[in-house]
């Protein structure tokens, strides 16, 4: 039997994933969103297969150990890109499923609704970045976005939104997605947009 670690993402949990191992994935992920706690399907962000899943797994969680929610359950606040990169270390192939892993058509309709709601804009101020600034694509640095008014972008040429762009470049790379929080795959200096932002909510929250 295989031994896979996998990447599992909530659209209704944003900022959290779930690490865990399993030696069939579609069972493990369909178990886990049967739950009736749990208000739509999980999505596989990254999964492959390892020499020791125990032993990657055990690696991952003790490395995300501040991240952790509760010491009991698999849960970490943490970026799913970044932990994407880590796991990699440790892959022998990837097994990412393709397809959304849904019991029927309307389990289905359920997931694409809550990927579809919108978080807040972001406001590149709200995070202390000024126009002229570069960004960087957490898959790829040496693709480069530049900072051009306090909500869009300029790239390869072109200014938008920087969700919009992200939907694009993720596209290519095989996610089918109806919509994405471009802050997850933007860096600016050694972090992501949504973790700068997480980090002043969370000094704000302290000081109130």
């Amino acid at each position: 039997m295989p031994e896979i670690v996998c990447i599992l993402t909530n659209p209704c949990m944003s900022d959290l994933i779930k690490i865990g191992r399993t030696t069939n994935l579609e069972d493990r992920m369909r178990n886990l969103s049967s739950h009736s706690g749990v208000p739509v399907a999980f999505d596989c962000y990254y999964a492959c297969e390892v020499k020791d899943s125990q032993d990657t797994e055990k690696r991952l969680h003790v490395g995300l150990g501040d991240h952790r929610i509760n010491p009991r359950r698999e849960f970490f606040e943490f970026n799913a890109e970044r932990a994407k990169i880590l796991l990699e270390g440790y892959a022998i192939q990837e097994v990412t499923p393709a397809d959304n892993i849904v019991e029927s058509p309307e389990e289905k309709k359920a997931l694409d609704k809550a990927r579809s709601k919108k978080s807040p804009p972001l406001r590149f101020s709200q995070v202390g970045v000024e126009v002229g600034s570069e960004l960087t694509f957490i898959r790829d640095p040496e693709k480069i976005a530049i900072v051009s008014s306090d909500r869009k972008v300029e790239f390869e040429g072109k200014e938008s939104y920087l969700n919009r762009i992200t939907l694009d470049l993720l596209k290519k790379l095989g996610k089918d997605w109806p919509s994405v929080r471009g802050s997850d795959y933007w860096m600016y200096g050694d972090k992501t947009l949504t973790e700068i932002r997480q980090e002043i909510e969370d000094q704000e929250e302290e000081e109130d």
